[in-house]
């Protein structure tokens, strides 16, 4: 669930924030100097303070519903003779709701430091959180999934470091928690272990990644390639030892410069040991659900190409395939998956290059609705 709340959240209180603002400054704030149109460029550069935030949330997997909370934005200074944007700081607190009684709460702090030579992420939260499991396919659960709900504490502590001025990073994180599962109706998992419904995760991770993006919030050109190695350990206070290795890397390619641009993703993972049911790699598309496609390994492709119909205005459509397979040894067994979508883009922030827009995903078995700030592939 993290993976997803947490980038739109702090995105999406740029967009609602501007309530806050002192309504005598709204028409130089957010109109565009150059063709006037409305642009939050000259709120961004001057944020700063705590704002309120409002963010809808769309997976599919706990149904619609909404959060909200505060954000401090911790501006940086720029030389006289600098003009390139710096990233804020951000610091805040949320809590969130949705339709099958899926809430949560929390706070994190996203730092960019040393002229964004350290990049630092720190998570807490707690979260009540109602999912399906549907087994690793082709058994009784693929078509009887069984109702859980999961109530977690969860805490989080990441940096890397940017290596001299090159676009490669290298550093690492420890993650903790604390989960409990409850069966609905009395209901039972098999083959379960049962100590995944009482369990303590605590573990390090070990990062790697190159990023030579021309935009962080929504790029047409440049790669981000990211290779990561968790290890849960029972010293560190998990109850069991299990890992994860995970590897995804996105591909932007203008095709015919500002006008169609080609995006590529690629993902893989692979656990180790005997994790937890819920901690299992799962297929991470656009209209599929969280957990509804998961084993021991996965992998995906997704492609997305954005055409502009004008400076501010563009469509795309996007597709994918994915396969969580049965057993690393033999790569021909597993159960498959896809997606096909399309989907419009704004540009809200002209001089950052950040788009907003709504994606509509056909998976293998049902429809969903993104909203989405930034590009769908933020992690």
């Amino acid at each position: 669930m993290k993976k997803y709340l947490f980038p739109i959240i702090f995105l999406f209180s740029v967009l609602f924030s501007p309530l806050w603002v002192n309504a005598q400054k709204k028409h130089q704030t957010f109109k565009d100097t150059l063709d006037h149109a409305f642009d939050v460029s000259y709120y961004l550069k001057t944020l700063h303070g705590f704002l309120p935030l409002v963010s809808p949330i769309t997976e599919p997997a706990v149904g619609y519903g909404a959060a909200g909370g505060g954000l401090f934005f911790i501006t940086k200074k720029a030389k006289v003779n600098e003009h390139q944007f710096r990233m804020p700081d951000i610091a805040g607190v949320f809590g969130g709701y949705t339709a099958n009684g899926t809430w949560f709460t929390g706070g994190g702090y996203f730092g960019f430091w040393k002229k964004d030579h350290i990049r630092y992420r720190g998570v807490f939260g707690y979260g009540d959180i109602k999912l399906k499991y549907y087994g690793e396919g082709n058994d009784f659960l693929d078509k009887h999934p069984v109702t859980f709900r999961i109530k977690s504490y969860f805490f989080l502590q990441q940096m890397i470091f940017r290596l001299g001025d090159s676009p490669f990073f290298l550093g690492g994180k420890f993650q903790w928690m604390k989960n409990t599962v409850v069966l609905f109706d009395n209901s039972e998992i098999p083959g379960i272990n049962p100590i995944d419904l009482d369990a303590t995760n605590g573990g390090l991770g070990i990062i790697a990644e190159y990023e030579s993006y021309n935009n962080l919030f929504s790029p047409s050109r440049g790669i981000r390639m990211n290779l990561t190695y968790d290890q849960y350990l029972k010293f560190l206070g998990s109850d069991r030892d299990f890992g994860k290795i995970t590897f995804f890397a996105c591909y932007y390619q203008p095709v015919i410069a500002q006008h169609w641009t080609a995006g590529f993703r690629f993902e893989s993972q692979w656990a180790t040991g005997d994790p937890p049911f819920y901690m299992k790699p799962f297929i991470q598309l656009r209209g599929i659900p969280a957990m509804r496609y998961q084993n021991d390994l996965t992998a995906l492709i997704e492609t997305e190409q954005e055409v502009a119909i004008n400076r501010r205005w563009s469509i795309l459509a996007f597709g994918g395939y994915g396969k969580a397979f049965s057993s690393y040894k033999t790569f021909s067994e597993g159960v498959n998956a896809w997606n096909a979508g399309t989907g419009f883009r704004y540009l809200i922030a002209r001089l950052f290059g950040m788009k907003m827009g709504m994606d509509v995903a056909r998976g293998p078995e049902q429809w969903a609705v993104y909203v989405v700030v930034g590009n769908a592939w933020i992690r």
